[in-house]
């Protein structure tokens, strides 16, 4: 019973990064989130089109689009049933008169008040329930971003961008973590047409992991036969992220921005609708239509995976499942407020969650 409840706990956090040194596949997983609610309503579909703050995210070549004022954005979504908390905040600042933007990003990913229930039962075999504590367990990224324009004409813009990131992440008191890792980006914005392509953990990103447990906490772990980590390191395979993006007139009011994105992964098979050793092909596909500059209507698709189907009761059939996303936005002068309706879930089985951001310009008033 005792082995049961320390492997709970264990399994928080030791199985995560018990990695040694090696490329694991969901390697800080939190970062693939995304940013913004627009983004996220437009199923992850980003990378050519995104010209605010949240590039410093999907594309720091993006940033080049924040002109004359700086940008700020930020966002708050919690997951599954409140157990979970994301949170957002990016600023965009242009220098050099537009031809460069400087970018910070701050994410954290957490789950708080998970109950330690290491010393639940006493040695005598009676169950203590006071001895229950609670701990938190959360993901932070730091993002610093650099863009700049390479060239620019009457039709086409051409621009990089660059992110240097810091990664920290803690399980209660018992384990920390400090990674590293490089992004880099271009985007080619066109008059009706953008293109964007983005590797991310370009030089890999090199996680960290140290443990620390009490003399007391070790003693338990010893008896039940668990082992106690001391020291591991993973390392985030580089990834690669395609997209283009098209613009047209509806009449004279509606303008109509459909994306498509392809993510490559070169860490092996994943469930995936191209699946193979060593690459595998994710899509993202969403769309945008925008009424005078002020109201967005935005729809998308991502996650797209083999399952099995829910009324199989032999558990044979497979089905393709997806994650469709919607939301919305309107835009009063300087100030955006974007929402995002998400299904985390499949189809038949619906796990919503709710999602706003608010993108701001900083524009400073005029004296009269």
């Amino acid at each position: 019973m005792r082995q049961n409840q320390v492997g709970f706990l264990l399994l928080l956090f030791v199985l995560p990064a018990f990695s040694f040194a090696q490329f694991r596949k969901y390697s800080n997983e939190f970062l693939n989130i995304g940013a913004g609610a627009r983004g996220l309503a437009m199923g992850s579909a980003q990378v050519a089109s995104v010209n605010d703050a949240t590039a410093g995210y999907w594309n720091p070549a993006g940033l080049t689009g924040v002109k004359d004022h700086p940008n700020i954005g930020i966002m708050h979504a919690s997951y599954f049933g409140d157990i979970a908390k994301y949170d957002y905040a990016t600023v965009a600042i242009p220098v050099q008169d537009n031809k460069r933007t400087l970018g910070f990003s701050l994410l954290r990913f957490a789950v708080d008040d998970i109950p330690n229930t290491l010393f639940l039962v006493e040695p005598d075999g009676s169950i203590n329930y006071n001895n229950i504590q609670s701990f938190s367990s959360a993901d932070y990224a730091f993002l610093f971003s650099f863009a700049q324009k390479y060239r620019e004409t009457e039709n086409k813009t051409i621009s990089w961008g660059v992110n240097a990131k810091v990664i920290h992440r803690k399980v209660g008191k018992f384990a920390t973590a400090w990674g590293f890792g490089l992004d880099a980006g271009v985007q080619i914005r066109g008059n009706r047409w953008n293109l964007g392509l983005v590797a991310r953990d370009l030089t890999t990103t090199f996680n960290a992991w140290s443990f620390k447990f009490t003399e007391k906490e070790k003693e338990v772990l010893y008896l039940t036969k668990n082992d106690i980590p001391t020291k591991s390191s993973e390392l985030t395979a580089p990834r690669l992220i395609l997209g283009g993006s098209y613009s047209f007139k509806l009449g004279q009011a509606v303008n109509l921005m459909a994306e498509a994105n392809l993510d490559f992964t070169f860490d092996g098979k994943r469930n995936t609708i191209v699946s193979s050793n060593p690459i595998s092909i994710d899509p993202h596909l969403g769309l945008e239509a925008t009424i005078k500059d002020v109201f967005h209507i935005r729809g998308g698709i991502t996650n797209f995976q083999r399952a099995l189907a829910d009324k199989d009761t032999l558990n044979q059939k497979r089905v393709w499942i997806y994650q469709p996303s919607a939301g919305a936005g309107f835009k009063i002068k300087n100030v955006t407020l974007d929402y995002s309706f998400t299904n985390l879930a499949n189809q038949s089985q619906p796990l919503y969650t709710h999602i706003f951001s608010l993108i701001i310009n900083l524009v400073k008033k005029e004296k009269e």
